[in-house]
C-alpha cells in the first residue's frame, strides 16, 4: 500500500484554510488520496469536488452512503466538534481508521464512544490538535518533564482572536459560518488549544473547573448583533495542585498586530516558562498596517507547496496510519496513540465543565457570568459510569 484512500466527511472552513493543502499541496500529499467526499452543504460538496476533480459519483450528501459505497481505508471528519461522535464510530465500525480536528468531541460521552469504537474495532483515531507540532510547545514540554523547572504551581494562557473571525458584519466573512459565535464559546474554538497544549507539556490530569464568561461586545456589534460570549476565563485545577488560567476570545479590535494574539507563563517551583506564541519571527509592515506573519504554522513556499506545523500535525498522523496499515507499526508507538491524553479526553472533559459552568452560572455584573466549580471526577461518573470513568483515572 502506497496511498491512503480516504473519504473527507465535511468541507467547510477548516478545510478551505487547512486540509485543502495538506491533500494536494503539501509533503504528505502522495501518501493521500482523497477519493470521495460528503457534506450536506451543497456548494461547499460543490466548491471542493469541483477544484479538485472529485467525479459526481463520489459526492455524497449522506456520509453513510459513501462509507457504504466506495472502498476506503481512513475517514477525516470535518464537522462541527458536537457531530464529531456519529461519523466518527459508523467509520471505525467499517474498519477504517479516522482523523477529525481538535477537539475529539464536545461531551465526554461523545469522546468515549469514538474511543470505545477504535479500540473495539482495532483501528486509529488521530485527533488533530496541531499545537502539539509547535516546535516552541514541544521544546517546552521536553524541558518541563526534564525536572529544570521543578513543579508547576500556576500558569495563565491567552489566546485571542480579532473580532473579524467571528463578526457576521464583517466583509467578506473570514472563518466562520453564519451565527458560529452564537453557536459556540470560545472554549470550544480556542480554550481547547491551550488546555490541550498545556496538558502535553506538564501531563497532570485535571481535577476542577470553572468558568466566567464575558457577552458585552459582542451583542453590541452593528447592524447584526450577536449573541454570545466575547471572552470566557476558564479556571482549571490539577491533580498536584497547581491552578491553570485559559483566556480565550475573540473581540481584539481588528488592527491587532495578529490574526491571533497568543501567549502563555508557566511558574513553577524551580524556575518559569514564558511562551509567546503570536511571535513567530516575521515581522511586516504593507499598507494594511503592520502585522505579525506565523510561518511556524502555515508557510506558502515558493514552490506552491503548503508547510508548517498545522500541516505536519494531520500529516504525521496519516504517517502512523499508513504505517499501521502496511503492518510496520510498533505496537508500543500504537498503544500510545490510544491513550486518554493522545486522543484528547482531558481536553473535552475540561471543554463540557466549563460550558456547563457557564451554563449554571449568575450575572455577577453587568455582561458577566460567573460560573460554579466542578468537580471532573463526578462529571465522568455522571456521564460515564462507574467503570468507564476508572478507565480515565477518574471515581477511584
Amino acid at each position: 500500500m502506497d496511498r491512503l484512500r480516504i473519504g473527507v466527511i465535511g468541507v467547510g472552513s477548516v478545510v478551505r484554510e487547512i486540509y485543502q493543502h495538506l491533500y494536494y499541496h503539501s509533503d504528505f500529499s502522495h501518501l493521500l488520496d482523497v477519493v470521495a467526499v460528503a457534506d450536506t452543504n451543497a456548494p461547499a460538496l460543490g466548491w471542493f469536488c469541483d477544484t479538485f476533480g472529485i467525479p459526481p459519483e463520489r459526492r455524497f450528501e449522506d456520509y453513510r452512503e459513501m462509507l457504504g459505497r466506495v472502498a476506503l481505508d481512513v475517514a477525516q471528519v470535518n464537522t462541527p466538534d458536537h457531530l464529531h461522535a456519529a461519523p466518527a464510530v459508523a467509520a471505525l465500525e467499517a474498519g477504517l481508521d479516522v482523523v477529525v480536528p481538535k477537539p475529539t468531541a464536545a461531551t465526554v460521552k461523545d469522546a468515549h464512544a469514538m474511543i470505545r469504537a477504535a479500540r473495539t474495532a482495532g483501528r486509529l483515531l488521530g485527533v488533530d490538535f496541531h499545537k502539539r507540532e509547535d516546535p516552541r510547545i514541544k521544546e517546552a514540554e521536553a524541558r518541563y518533564q526534564s525536572g529544570r523547572y521543578g513543579q508547576l504551581q500556576s500558569t495563565v494562557w491567552y489566546m485571542l482572536d480579532k473580532l473579524l473571525v467571528v463578526d457576521p458584519n464583517h466583509r467578506p466573512p473570514f472563518f466562520a459560518s453564519p451565527g458560529f459565535a452564537e453557536k459556540n464559546t470560545p472554549v470550544s474554538f480556542l480554550t481547547v488549544h491551550m488546555c490541550d497544549a498545556l496538558l502535553k507539556i506538564v501531563a497532570l490530569r485535571p481535577v476542577s473547573a470553572r468558568a466566567v464568561g464575558f457577552r458585552q461586545k459582542l451583542p453590541s456589534l452593528t447592524p447584526i448583533p450577536v449573541a454570545g460570549y466575547d471572552l470566557v476565563d476558564t479556571e482549571i485545577c490539577l491533580a498536584n495542585g497547581a491552578v491553570a488560567h485559559i483566556i480565550a476570545g475573540w473581540h481584539l479590535p481588528n488592527t491587532a498586530h495578529a490574526a491571533t494574539v497568543q501567549s502563555s507563563r508557566l511558574i513553577c517551583t524551580d524556575g518559569m516558562l514564558d511562551i509567546g506564541i503570536d511571535a513567530p519571527g516575521l515581522h511586516e509592515l504593507h499598507p494594511d498596517g503592520i502585522f505579525e506573519v506565523n510561518p511556524l504554522f502555515r508557510n506558502f513556499e515558493r514552490d506552491g507547496t503548503v508547510t508548517g506545523y498545522g500541516i505536519s500535525s494531520p500529516g504525521r498522523l496519516y504517517q502512523k496510519i499508513l504505517a499501521s496499515r502496511r503492518g510496520e507499526l510498533p505496537a508500543a508507538v500504537r498503544e500510545s496513540l490510544l491513550t486518554p491524553a493522545a486522543l484528547g479526553f482531558h481536553t473535552t472533559l475540561v471543554l463540557q465543565a466549563a460550558e456547563e459552568s457557564l451554563r449554571l452560572g449568575r450575572e455577577s455584573a453587568p455582561g458577566v457570568v460567573s460560573g460554579p466549580v466542578l468537580d471532573l471526577g463526578e462529571l465522568v461518573v455522571r456521564e460515564l459510569g462507574t467503570a468507564a470513568a476508572a478507565e480515565y483515572g477518574y471515581g477511584g
